[in-house]
C-alpha cells in the first residue's frame, strides 16, 4: 500500500448490496430487493467470504441503488435500517446508498460512478487496486468507469448486458473472493 498526503491508500472491496450480499426476490426475470427489514436475507456463505477479504486487508464497501425511495415505493428509514443490519451483520466499513430514480440523473446512481468516487475520496481508496462485484450491468459498468477491476455475480436476470466486460464472471460471491486473492497474489 502507498501514501497518498498523509493518508494511506486503501485498496478495498466495493458490494452491490441486493443479489451480493443480500437475497433479492426475482419477478419475471428481474431482481427486487426486500420490501422490509424482516424480508432481509443474508445469501449464505457471504459473512465468511468478507471475513476473508478482511483478513488480508481490504476494506468493505457496500454501495447500492434504491431508487423505490424516489418512486415513492420503499422509505428512506426502512432502506436505511436493512443498510445498519447488514454493515453490523457483515462488518462492513460503509454502505453508501443513492435514492435516486433515472430521470434525477445523479452522478451517484449506478452506472455512474459517483458513489465509487464519493468512497475514493472519503477512505483514500486506490481505484486501480480496488474490485468492485455486482449482479447487474450498472454495477459492472459503474466499476469500469471508476477503474476498478469487476466480477459479475451472473444469475441470469432478463436485462441488458454490461457495456464493459467484467474481468471475471462467477456464480457465487465465494468464488468472486476465491478469485480476488488468487489474482492479487500473481
Amino acid at each position: 500500500m502507498g501514501i497518498a498526503g498523509d493518508r494511506k491508500v486503501k485498496r478495498a472491496v466495493f458490494l452491490d448490496r441486493d443479489g451480493v450480499l443480500n437475497e433479492t426476490v426475482v419477478r419475471d426475470g428481474k431482481p427486487y430487493p426486500p420490501s422490509d427489514l424482516a424480508s432481509l436475507r443474508i445469501i449464505p456463505g457471504t459473512r465468511e467470504a468478507l471475513a476473508r477479504l478482511k483478513e488480508r486487508g481490504y476494506f468493505l464497501l457496500g454501495i447500492t441503488n434504491q431508487p423505490d425511495v424516489a418512486r415513492g415505493n420503499q422509505s428512506r428509514e426502512t432502506v436505511d435500517k436493512i443498510n445498519h443490519n447488514l454493515r453490523t451483520e457483515l462488518g462492513l466499513d460503509d454502505l453508501l446508498t443513492c435514492y435516486h430514480d433515472d430521470a434525477d440523473e445523479c452522478d451517484c446512481r449506478k452506472p455512474r460512478p459517483g458513489l465509487i468516487h464519493q468512497a475514493s475520496k472519503q477512505y483514500g481508496i486506490d481505484l486501480q487496486n480496488s474490485y468492485l462485484i455486482g449482479d447487474r450491468w450498472r454495477d459492472i459498468d459503474a466499476g469500469t468507469s471508476a477503474g476498478c477491476k469487476t466480477i459479475l455475480i451472473d444469475y441470469g436476470y432478463r436485462e441488458r448486458a454490461p457495456a464493459s466486460t467484467p474481468n471475471k464472471r462467477v456464480g457465487t460471491l465465494a468464488e468472486a473472493v476465491d478469485w480476488i486473492l488468487t489474482t492479487e497474489s500473481m
